[in-house]
C-alpha cells in the first residue's frame, strides 16, 4: 500500500461490544478505515474473499472454528493480508501458535487503544507486531535449544482444549462455548491425552501450570 492510502480493517469476533469498540476506537483515527466486519470464522474468511483490506482483526476464539484455523486460511488464499490476532488470553498461551502459523502480530484486547492503532499501521506496512513482553519471549527461546514441548505436537483444536479443561471447564461448556458437540469435544481430550502421555485432567492441569499455559493470578 502506498503511503497515503487508507488502511482498510475488517473486523472478526464473535462478540458484537467488542466489535463496536473496536469501530469506536478506529472511527477516531483518519487513515485507519473499517471496511466491514463478521461475527464467525466462515463469515470472516467469506469476508476477506470478497473486500480489497489491508488488515484483518481476528479472535482467536471464534465459534465454528478457531481463529489459527481462519488465520490459515486466509493466509493460503490470500496471503497479502496482514492479520492481526486478538484475544483475552495471556501471549503465551497462543502468541508464539499464531505467528507460526502466519499471523502479522498477535495483541491481547486489554491493551491500550493507541497500541491497537500503532500495530494495524505496522503490520499494514508489512512488518510484524509484538509486545515488549512476547519480544523477550522469544529474545530468551533464540538464546537457547528451544525444546520441542508435548503441548507444541498438538493440533489447533487440540491445544485449544487443553487450555479450557486446564482452565477449569467442562466438556460441556467447551462444546457449547466451540459450537461443537459433546463427543467432538471428547475426542478432542482423548487425543490430546494420548499425544501427551497424561492419565486424566488432573494431570493435565498440572501440566498447564507447570509450562504456564493458564493465568493463574
Amino acid at each position: 500500500m502506498t503511503e497515503n492510502t487508507n488502511i482498510r480493517v475488517l473486523i472478526a469476533d464473535d462478540h458484537a461490544i467488542v466489535r463496536e469498540g473496536l469501530k469506536q476506537i478506529l472511527a477516531d483515527t483518519p487513515d485507519i478505515v473499517v471496511a466491514g466486519e463478521a461475527d464467525n470464522g466462515l463469515d470472516a474468511i467469506k469476508l476477506v474473499r470478497s473486500n480489497d483490506c489491508h488488515v484483518l482483526l481476528l479472535d482467536i476464539s471464534m465459534p465454528d472454528r478457531s481463529g489459527i484455523e481462519v488465520l490459515k486460511q486466509i493466509k493460503k488464499e490470500m496471503p497479502q493480508v496482514a492479520v492481526l490476532m486478538l484475544s483475552m488470553h495471556r501471549e503465551e498461551q497462543y502468541a508464539i501458535r499464531s505467528l507460526r502459523a502466519g499471523a502479522a502480530g498477535y495483541l491481547n484486547k486489554q491493551s491500550a487503544p493507541n497500541e491497537l492503532v500503532n500495530a494495524i499501521r505496522q503490520v499494514a506496512k508489512g512488518l510484524k507486531y509484538i509486545s515488549p513482553t512476547l519480544a523477550q519471549t522469544l529474545a530468551q527461546q533464540i538464546g537457547e535449544d528451544h525444546e520441542i514441548l508435548l503441548h507444541d505436537t498438538l493440533s489447533d483444536r487440540e491445544y485449544q482444549t487443553l487450555v479450557m479443561i486446564a482452565s477449569g471447564k467442562t466438556i460441556s461448556a467447551i462444546a457449547q462455548e466451540l459450537s461443537l458437540s459433546v463427543k467432538t469435544v471428547s475426542e478432542y481430550r482423548s487425543r490430546l491425552l494420548v499425544k501427551m502421555k497424561l492419565q486424566n485432567s488432573a494431570e493435565l492441569t498440572h501440566y498447564a501450570i507447570k509450562n504456564q499455559l493458564i493465568d493463574l493470578s
